[in-house]
Protein backbone atom coordinates (compact mmCIF):
# COMPACT_ATOMS: atom_id res chain seq x y z
CA UNK A 1 0.00 0.00 0.00
CA UNK A 2 1.48 3.34 -0.98
CA UNK A 3 2.41 6.25 1.52
CA UNK A 4 0.10 8.07 3.59
CA UNK A 5 -0.16 11.54 1.90
CA UNK A 6 -0.12 14.51 3.88
CA UNK A 7 -2.72 16.78 4.52
CA UNK A 8 -3.28 20.13 3.53
CA UNK A 9 -5.43 23.13 5.56
CA UNK A 10 -8.22 24.56 3.82
CA UNK A 11 -10.64 27.54 5.38
CA UNK A 12 -13.94 26.12 5.76
CA UNK A 13 -16.06 28.88 4.62
CA UNK A 14 -13.88 28.37 0.85
CA UNK A 15 -14.35 24.83 1.09
CA UNK A 16 -18.10 25.56 1.56
CA UNK A 17 -18.33 28.07 -0.81
CA UNK A 18 -16.59 25.88 -3.49
CA UNK A 19 -19.28 22.42 -2.17
CA UNK A 20 -22.42 24.78 -2.94
CA UNK A 21 -21.05 25.82 -6.39
CA UNK A 22 -20.56 22.51 -7.50
CA UNK A 23 -24.10 21.22 -6.85
CA UNK A 24 -25.20 24.29 -8.11
CA UNK A 25 -23.80 23.71 -10.93
CA UNK A 26 -25.84 19.68 -10.72
CA UNK A 27 -28.73 21.76 -11.06
CA UNK A 28 -29.31 21.57 -7.56
CA UNK A 29 -31.40 24.86 -6.20
CA UNK A 30 -29.00 27.55 -4.46
CA UNK A 31 -30.74 26.85 -0.95
CA UNK A 32 -30.53 22.98 -1.37
CA UNK A 33 -26.92 23.56 -2.38
CA UNK A 34 -25.94 25.49 0.34
CA UNK A 35 -27.63 23.15 2.56
CA UNK A 36 -25.67 19.84 1.54
CA UNK A 37 -22.40 21.88 1.25
CA UNK A 38 -22.78 23.25 5.11
CA UNK A 39 -23.60 19.90 6.52
CA UNK A 40 -20.41 18.06 4.66
CA UNK A 41 -18.14 20.38 5.63
CA UNK A 42 -19.59 20.31 8.99
CA UNK A 43 -18.78 16.90 9.36
CA UNK A 44 -15.66 17.66 8.15
CA UNK A 45 -15.08 19.93 10.96
CA UNK A 46 -15.93 17.38 13.46
CA UNK A 47 -13.53 15.14 12.56
CA UNK A 48 -16.24 13.08 10.74
CA UNK A 49 -14.02 13.13 7.60
CA UNK A 50 -15.95 9.88 6.55
CA UNK A 51 -19.16 11.85 5.55
CA UNK A 52 -17.34 15.21 4.93
CA UNK A 53 -16.54 16.44 1.44
CA UNK A 54 -15.02 12.86 0.37
CA UNK A 55 -18.81 12.06 -0.29
CA UNK A 56 -19.43 15.37 -2.90
CA UNK A 57 -17.65 12.69 -5.93
CA UNK A 58 -20.22 10.13 -5.20
CA UNK A 59 -23.15 12.00 -4.32
CA UNK A 60 -22.70 13.83 -8.18
CA UNK A 61 -21.84 10.49 -9.90
CA UNK A 62 -25.09 9.46 -8.98
CA UNK A 63 -26.71 12.97 -10.09
CA UNK A 64 -25.17 12.60 -13.18
CA UNK A 65 -26.21 9.41 -13.98
CA UNK A 66 -30.31 10.31 -12.85
CA UNK A 67 -30.14 8.41 -10.28
CA UNK A 68 -30.87 10.89 -7.38
CA UNK A 69 -33.39 13.73 -8.78
CA UNK A 70 -32.08 17.45 -8.46
CA UNK A 71 -35.27 18.63 -8.47
CA UNK A 72 -36.87 19.11 -5.13
CA UNK A 73 -39.87 16.93 -5.15
CA UNK A 74 -39.85 16.25 -1.71
CA UNK A 75 -43.81 15.36 -0.11
CA UNK A 76 -45.72 15.03 3.02
CA UNK A 77 -47.56 12.05 3.71
CA UNK A 78 -50.07 11.00 6.33
CA UNK A 79 -50.02 14.69 7.91
CA UNK A 80 -51.16 14.66 11.58
CA UNK A 81 -50.49 16.95 14.80
CA UNK A 82 -47.73 14.68 16.09
CA UNK A 83 -46.24 12.46 13.00
CA UNK A 84 -46.13 12.97 9.73
CA UNK A 85 -44.45 10.43 6.43
CA UNK A 86 -42.24 12.15 4.16
CA UNK A 87 -41.72 11.05 0.33
CA UNK A 88 -38.43 11.90 -0.45
CA UNK A 89 -38.76 12.53 -3.73
CA UNK A 90 -35.60 10.17 -4.38
CA UNK A 91 -33.60 13.63 -3.63
CA UNK A 92 -29.84 14.16 -2.46
CA UNK A 93 -30.62 12.41 1.38
CA UNK A 94 -29.19 15.42 3.15
CA UNK A 95 -32.27 18.09 1.78
CA UNK A 96 -34.65 15.23 2.68
CA UNK A 97 -33.53 14.49 6.35
CA UNK A 98 -32.85 18.17 6.65
CA UNK A 99 -36.62 19.10 5.58
CA UNK A 100 -37.95 16.14 8.00
CA UNK A 101 -35.56 17.62 10.93
CA UNK A 102 -37.44 20.91 10.72
CA UNK A 103 -41.01 18.63 10.56
CA UNK A 104 -40.26 16.67 13.87
CA UNK A 105 -38.69 20.30 15.36
CA UNK A 106 -42.32 22.24 14.42
CA UNK A 107 -44.37 19.29 15.63
CA UNK A 108 -42.81 18.71 18.54
CA UNK A 109 -43.03 21.85 19.96
CA UNK A 110 -46.79 22.28 18.56
CA UNK A 111 -47.69 18.91 20.42
CA UNK A 112 -44.83 17.61 22.51
CA UNK A 113 -43.64 15.51 21.05
CA UNK A 114 -43.46 14.06 17.31
CA UNK A 115 -42.00 11.12 15.06
CA UNK A 116 -41.43 11.73 11.37
CA UNK A 117 -40.89 8.53 8.78
CA UNK A 118 -39.06 8.94 5.79
CA UNK A 119 -38.66 6.81 2.79
CA UNK A 120 -37.68 7.15 -1.25
CA UNK A 121 -34.05 8.85 0.32
CA UNK A 122 -30.48 8.45 -0.33
CA UNK A 123 -27.58 8.62 2.22
CA UNK A 124 -28.07 11.53 4.43
CA UNK A 125 -24.57 11.53 6.02
CA UNK A 126 -23.69 12.93 9.58
CA UNK A 127 -26.74 11.43 11.77
CA UNK A 128 -25.15 14.00 14.78
CA UNK A 129 -26.00 17.34 12.70
CA UNK A 130 -29.71 16.49 12.47
CA UNK A 131 -30.12 15.11 16.04
CA UNK A 132 -27.84 18.47 17.30
CA UNK A 133 -30.56 20.61 14.96
CA UNK A 134 -33.45 19.37 17.47
CA UNK A 135 -31.24 19.88 20.38
CA UNK A 136 -30.80 23.20 19.84
CA UNK A 137 -34.77 23.84 19.38
CA UNK A 138 -35.03 22.63 22.72
CA UNK A 139 -35.88 19.73 22.16
CA UNK A 140 -34.51 15.63 22.88
CA UNK A 141 -33.57 14.29 19.68
CA UNK A 142 -33.23 11.22 18.57
CA UNK A 143 -32.70 9.73 14.51
CA UNK A 144 -31.85 6.27 12.77
CA UNK A 145 -31.29 5.44 9.25
CA UNK A 146 -30.46 2.19 7.37
CA UNK A 147 -28.12 1.86 4.99
CA UNK A 148 -27.17 -1.03 1.74
CA UNK A 149 -26.25 -4.17 3.13
CA UNK A 150 -22.48 -4.55 4.70
CA UNK A 151 -22.70 -6.39 7.86
CA UNK A 152 -23.86 -9.92 9.34
CA UNK A 153 -26.06 -9.73 12.06
CA UNK A 154 -24.87 -12.02 14.71
CA UNK A 155 -24.22 -15.46 14.16
CA UNK A 156 -24.45 -15.53 9.96
CA UNK A 157 -22.06 -14.77 7.95
CA UNK A 158 -24.06 -13.22 5.38
CA UNK A 159 -24.39 -9.74 5.27
CA UNK A 160 -27.81 -8.36 5.86
CA UNK A 161 -27.99 -5.24 7.76
CA UNK A 162 -26.11 -1.86 6.73
CA UNK A 163 -24.23 -0.42 9.68
CA UNK A 164 -27.78 1.62 10.17
CA UNK A 165 -26.32 4.43 12.58
CA UNK A 166 -28.48 6.02 15.12
CA UNK A 167 -28.04 9.33 17.18
CA UNK A 168 -29.04 11.00 20.35
CA UNK A 169 -29.20 14.54 21.55
CA UNK A 170 -30.06 16.56 24.64
CA UNK A 171 -30.00 20.06 25.08
CA UNK A 172 -28.24 21.75 27.80
CA UNK A 173 -29.98 25.59 27.59
CA UNK A 174 -26.38 26.72 28.89
CA UNK A 175 -23.98 25.27 26.75
CA UNK A 176 -23.00 22.69 24.41
CA UNK A 177 -25.53 19.60 23.86
CA UNK A 178 -24.98 16.34 25.04
CA UNK A 179 -24.64 14.35 21.25
CA UNK A 180 -23.85 10.94 20.46
CA UNK A 181 -24.02 9.18 16.79
CA UNK A 182 -22.59 5.69 16.49
CA UNK A 183 -22.92 3.40 13.53
CA UNK A 184 -24.17 -0.20 14.81
CA UNK A 185 -21.30 -1.23 12.90
CA UNK A 186 -17.54 -1.54 14.48
CA UNK A 187 -17.15 0.98 12.39
CA UNK A 188 -19.00 2.88 9.50
CA UNK A 189 -18.10 1.88 6.35
CA UNK A 190 -17.71 5.21 5.05
CA UNK A 191 -14.58 5.04 6.93
CA UNK A 192 -12.85 2.32 5.13
CA UNK A 193 -14.06 3.89 2.01
CA UNK A 194 -11.99 7.01 3.38
CA UNK A 195 -9.18 4.87 4.28
CA UNK A 196 -9.33 3.27 0.94
CA UNK A 197 -9.05 6.55 -0.91
CA UNK A 198 -5.80 8.16 1.06
CA UNK A 199 -4.00 4.83 0.87
CA UNK A 200 -4.16 4.14 5.08
CA UNK A 201 -5.01 0.39 6.63
CA UNK A 202 -7.82 -0.60 8.33
CA UNK A 203 -7.21 -1.89 11.92
CA UNK A 204 -7.46 -5.15 12.34
CA UNK A 205 -11.40 -6.12 13.60
CA UNK A 206 -13.30 -3.31 11.32
CA UNK A 207 -14.30 -6.12 9.08
CA UNK A 208 -13.38 -9.53 7.61
CA UNK A 209 -12.69 -10.20 3.37
CA UNK A 210 -14.79 -11.96 1.05
CA UNK A 211 -13.37 -15.39 2.72
CA UNK A 212 -14.25 -14.35 6.43
CA UNK A 213 -10.60 -13.24 7.11
CA UNK A 214 -10.11 -10.30 9.74
CA UNK A 215 -7.98 -7.84 7.15
CA UNK A 216 -6.23 -4.63 7.66
CA UNK A 217 -6.47 -4.16 3.38
CA UNK A 218 -9.97 -1.82 3.24
CA UNK A 219 -10.15 -2.84 -0.61
CA UNK A 220 -10.68 -6.21 0.93
CA UNK A 221 -12.78 -4.82 3.61
CA UNK A 222 -15.35 -3.22 1.34
CA UNK A 223 -15.39 -6.41 -0.81
CA UNK A 224 -16.31 -8.51 2.58
CA UNK A 225 -17.92 -7.79 5.28
CA UNK A 226 -18.00 -5.45 8.24
CA UNK A 227 -19.21 -6.75 12.28
CA UNK A 228 -21.53 -6.10 14.73
CA UNK A 229 -20.22 -3.64 17.44
CA UNK A 230 -20.69 -5.47 20.49
CA UNK A 231 -21.68 -8.78 18.72
CA UNK A 232 -25.45 -9.20 19.48
CA UNK A 233 -25.65 -5.91 20.85
CA UNK A 234 -24.85 -4.13 18.03
CA UNK A 235 -26.64 -6.66 16.10
CA UNK A 236 -29.78 -6.43 17.85
CA UNK A 237 -29.84 -2.23 17.57
CA UNK A 238 -29.21 -2.25 13.55
CA UNK A 239 -32.69 -4.68 13.22
CA UNK A 240 -34.47 -1.78 15.22
CA UNK A 241 -32.43 0.60 13.00
CA UNK A 242 -34.20 -1.14 10.36
CA UNK A 243 -37.40 -1.63 11.01
CA UNK A 244 -38.00 2.25 12.35
CA UNK A 245 -35.73 3.65 8.70
CA UNK A 246 -37.57 0.50 6.59
CA UNK A 247 -40.21 -1.04 7.71
CA UNK A 248 -42.15 1.73 9.92
CA UNK A 249 -41.29 4.49 6.99
CA UNK A 250 -42.23 2.26 4.15
CA UNK A 251 -38.46 2.69 2.78
CA UNK A 252 -36.76 -0.54 1.57
CA UNK A 253 -34.82 -2.49 4.22
CA UNK A 254 -32.46 -5.48 4.08
CA UNK A 255 -30.79 -6.51 0.83
CA UNK A 256 -33.54 -4.11 -0.74
CA UNK A 257 -31.28 -1.10 -0.45
CA UNK A 258 -29.83 0.11 -3.23
CA UNK A 259 -26.21 0.88 -2.95
CA UNK A 260 -24.36 3.39 -3.90
CA UNK A 261 -21.89 1.55 -6.04
CA UNK A 262 -25.07 0.21 -8.39
CA UNK A 263 -25.66 2.36 -11.51
CA UNK A 264 -28.88 0.83 -11.91
CA UNK A 265 -31.21 1.38 -8.93
CA UNK A 266 -32.45 4.05 -6.82
CA UNK A 267 -31.37 3.53 -2.87
CA UNK A 268 -35.05 3.96 -1.33
CA UNK A 269 -33.30 4.22 2.16
CA UNK A 270 -35.12 5.12 5.33
CA UNK A 271 -35.06 7.61 8.36
CA UNK A 272 -36.71 8.62 11.78
CA UNK A 273 -37.03 10.95 13.64
CA UNK A 274 -37.87 11.74 17.14
CA UNK A 275 -37.99 15.41 19.05
CA UNK A 276 -39.70 15.63 22.05
CA UNK A 277 -39.78 18.42 24.55
CA UNK A 278 -37.97 17.94 28.03
CA UNK A 279 -40.82 19.63 29.89
CA UNK A 280 -43.52 16.99 29.40
CA UNK A 281 -43.23 15.02 32.94
CA UNK A 282 -40.91 17.48 34.69
CA UNK A 283 -40.42 21.45 34.46
CA UNK A 284 -37.95 22.99 32.22
CA UNK A 285 -35.88 24.39 34.49
CA UNK A 286 -35.42 21.27 36.61
CA UNK A 287 -34.45 19.13 33.65
CA UNK A 288 -32.01 21.74 32.97
CA UNK A 289 -30.48 21.77 36.30
CA UNK A 290 -30.74 18.45 36.80
CA UNK A 291 -28.54 17.34 33.67
CA UNK A 292 -26.14 20.21 34.62
CA UNK A 293 -25.73 18.18 37.79
CA UNK A 294 -25.48 14.87 35.65
CA UNK A 295 -22.71 16.45 33.89
CA UNK A 296 -20.81 17.68 37.18
CA UNK A 297 -21.54 14.17 38.66
CA UNK A 298 -19.64 12.54 35.99
CA UNK A 299 -16.98 15.22 35.35
CA UNK A 300 -15.50 15.46 39.06
CA UNK A 301 -15.44 11.09 39.10
CA UNK A 302 -11.90 9.73 39.70
CA UNK A 303 -10.05 9.12 36.88
CA UNK A 304 -8.83 5.85 35.10
CA UNK A 305 -5.03 5.47 34.38
CA UNK A 306 -3.85 8.09 32.16
CA UNK A 307 -6.91 9.86 31.51
CA UNK A 308 -6.97 13.82 31.40
CA UNK A 309 -10.83 14.66 31.22
CA UNK A 310 -14.07 12.67 31.56
CA UNK A 311 -15.51 13.73 28.03
CA UNK A 312 -19.40 13.20 26.96
CA UNK A 313 -20.83 12.13 23.91
CA UNK A 314 -19.64 14.95 21.28
CA UNK A 315 -17.46 17.19 23.35
CA UNK A 316 -14.71 15.62 21.45
CA UNK A 317 -16.12 16.70 18.00
CA UNK A 318 -17.15 20.27 19.46
CA UNK A 319 -13.54 21.12 20.52
CA UNK A 320 -12.38 19.42 17.25
CA UNK A 321 -14.49 21.49 15.71
CA UNK A 322 -13.68 25.17 17.13
CA UNK A 323 -9.69 23.83 16.17
CA UNK A 324 -10.51 23.54 13.41
CA UNK A 325 -12.76 26.65 12.78
CA UNK A 326 -9.37 28.60 13.38
CA UNK A 327 -7.11 26.85 11.97
CA UNK A 328 -8.43 24.89 8.66
CA UNK A 329 -9.56 21.59 7.68
CA UNK A 330 -6.85 19.37 7.06
CA UNK A 331 -8.03 17.47 3.62
CA UNK A 332 -5.67 14.87 1.38
CA UNK A 333 -3.93 15.70 -1.66
CA UNK A 334 -6.28 12.74 -3.07
CA UNK A 335 -9.73 14.38 -1.73
CA UNK A 336 -8.30 18.18 -2.88
CA UNK A 337 -7.20 16.76 -6.32
CA UNK A 338 -11.13 14.84 -6.45
CA UNK A 339 -12.66 18.36 -5.88
CA UNK A 340 -10.31 20.06 -8.43
CA UNK A 341 -11.50 18.14 -11.24
CA UNK A 342 -15.19 18.44 -10.13
CA UNK A 343 -14.85 21.79 -10.04
CA UNK A 344 -12.80 22.05 -13.45
CA UNK A 345 -15.61 19.94 -15.20
CA UNK A 346 -18.43 22.94 -14.63
CA UNK A 347 -15.63 25.62 -15.02
CA UNK A 348 -15.54 26.43 -11.20
CA UNK A 349 -12.56 28.55 -9.78
CA UNK A 350 -10.59 26.13 -7.57
CA UNK A 351 -8.51 28.27 -5.59
CA UNK A 352 -8.76 26.67 -2.22
CA UNK A 353 -4.68 26.95 -1.78
CA UNK A 354 -4.61 30.05 -2.81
Amino acid sequence: MAAIERMNKVEYKRLEKLVAEIFTAHTISGEDANCVAKHLVLANLRGIESHGVVRVKPYIDRLKLNLVESKNNIQIEKDFPSFCKVNGGNNLGIIVATKAVDLAINKAKATGLACVGVYNSNHCGMLADYTNKIADAGCIGFAVSNAPSSMAPWGAKAKYFGTNPLSYAIPTFTDRNIVFDMATSVVARGKITYALKNNHKIPLGWALDKHGKVTEDPEAALEGIVLPVGGPKGSGLALLVDILSGIVSGAAFGTTIGSMKQVDRTQNVGHFFFAMRPDLFVEKDEFKDNVQKLKSDIKNLAKADGVEDILLPGEMEHDLMESRLQNGIPLSTVILEELAEIAREKGIKFDLLN
